[in-house]
């Protein structure tokens, strides 16, 4: 009787073509588009000001939370928050709490003598020097200055989740290789289809790759060589298309 052999699927990113946009019906080695990622600043050809409706959020006090809106927006090393307050009766700064800390953010004010809460986000996007946060009034906005723990990274949002973690998920993992690895073809590319989709990748077979590289199936160099010879060679193809 004859024996099978089935052959794991490695997958890792590589980055798309930046002009064409192409779906392979493949599992792959994947890279995120980094290109795609939105760029974020306060430059009248790159600004971008996000309104946001505050979801419902974690207070410890009974007064009811603002539907206020909020706008944020992110230049290099700072960001910036602001939120309409022109309908609230704020008499004076003292009537304004801001709570910074690295991970969290809470802002409340103080309405006829009854706590309001306008924000209360934990976690935050990524962590930010509490320290160095400042905050003002400028006419009816509230504004609040951050400053990013890493000033590489750019923040979709002042809040995580998973919109936010969506959007940034390409510059998140960037440098980071990711690998499927299973006894299932099949398994593997839908699931490489659906990393695909979701995370705007290209997809490209490693199997395929293999087998133009050894010119012989998979199947037929595993039982001439042994799997050693096969990962060695997926090793070779995988670094030579990462330059």
């Amino acid at each position: 009787m004859a024996a099978t052999t089935t052959t794991p699927a490695a997958l890792r990113f590589l980055p798309p073509n930046p002009t064409t946009r192409k779906t392979f019906n493949f599992f792959s080695i994947l890279k995120p588009n980094f290109n795609s990622l939105r760029s974020f600043s306060h430059s009248s050809l790159f600004s971008l000001s996000h309104k946001y409706p505050l979801s419902p959020c974690k207070c410890s006090f009974t007064a009811p939370v603002s539907t206020t809106t909020y706008e944020f927006s992110d230049n290099a090393s700072e960001m910036e928050l602001r939120l309409n307050i022109g309908s609230m009766d704020v008499r004076s700064t003292k009537d304004i709490s801001v709570d910074a800390n690295d991970t969290s953010l809470t802002i409340r004010v103080l309405q006829s003598g009854s706590p309001i809460t306008l924000i209360d986000t934990n976690p935050l996007f990524d962590r930010i020097k509490p320290s160095e946060t400042i905050w003002y009034i400028d006419d009816d906005d509230l504004v609040v200055n951050f400053k990013k723990n890493d000033p590489e990274l750019k923040w979709p949002d002042i809040m995580e989740s998973w919109e936010s973690l969506a959007a940034g998920s390409s510059q998140l993992l960037k440098g980071t290789s990711i690998y499927l690895v299973g006894d299932s073809t099949e398994i593997n590319q839908k699931v490489a289809e659906e990393l695909a989709t979701g995370l705007g990748y290209t997809p490209l077979s490693t199997k395929e790759l293999l087998e133009t590289y050894s010119n012989q199936t998979v199947d037929s160099w595993l039982l001439a060589e042994g799997s050693d010879s096969v990962a060695e060679g997926e090793g070779t193809v995988l670094e030579s298309i990462s330059r």
